[in-house]
Formats: C-alpha cells, sequence, structure tokens
C-alpha cells in the first residue's frame, strides 16, 4: 500500500477514535465517571499516537488541519444525529466553512 495512502488511513481512524473520544466526555460528566473518563483518555491518546505515526509521511499543517475539520465536524453531526442538538442555519454554515478551509488549504499546497 502507498505509505501516504496509508498515512491518510491513519488520520482518518485518529478522528474517529477522537469522536469517540468525545462522545465518551460527554458520558464522563465531568470525569466523575470512571469507565466514561477511562475511556475518553484511552482514544484521545490513540488519537495523538495516530497522528504521530501519520505525520512520519505526511506535512503537519494539512494533516492537523484536515484532522482538526473533520473532528469538528464529525463530532457536531454526532450531536445532532445522536444527542438531539439542533442543526439550524448558523451550525450548517460553520460546517461548510470548516469543509471550505480545509480545501483552501489543500489547494493552497499545491504547486
Amino acid at each position: 500500500m502507498n505509505p501516504s495512502l496509508l498515512a491518510w488511513l491513519l488520520v482518518a481512524i485518529s478522528v474517529i477514535a477522537e469522536v469517540v473520544g468525545t462522545v465518551a466526555l460527554k458520558y464522563s460528566d465531568g470525569f466523575s465517571r470512571l469507565l466514561p473518563s477511562g475511556a475518553a483518555a484511552a482514544c484521545y491518546a490513540l488519537a495523538i499516537w495516530l497522528m504521530a505515526v501519520a505525520m512520519r509521511q505526511l506535512d503537519m499543517g494539512i494533516t492537523y488541519a484536515v484532522w482538526a475539520a473533520s473532528g469538528t465536524a464529525a463530532t457536531a453531526l454526532v450531536g445532532i444525529a445522536f444527542f438531539g442538538e439542533h442543526m439550524g442555519t448558523v451550525k450548517a454554515l460553520g460546517l461548510v466553512c470548516v469543509a471550505a478551509g480545509v480545501v483552501m488549504l489543500n489547494l493552497g499546497g499545491q504547486r
């Protein structure tokens, strides 16, 4: 498998780990519940480790931008889908801006 493709796969798995960690954080009740607190910490540690491994092959700036934007958008969508959070025009516009920002960063890095 292409090393760059494998690195992007690690970034995708890292995003999933970060989103799962954020959901666990919601259930941790301010770190007062042991199992969700431990799950949040473990997921965040996994996400950071996978990012570190991926950045052996990928540029830091674009990799982190894609990771942060994807995690932010995915977490917002999980909140809407599973926790009854309201989408609203402002949140929808925010998600569009996140996606547009990542696209612009990718275009800016091409020569």
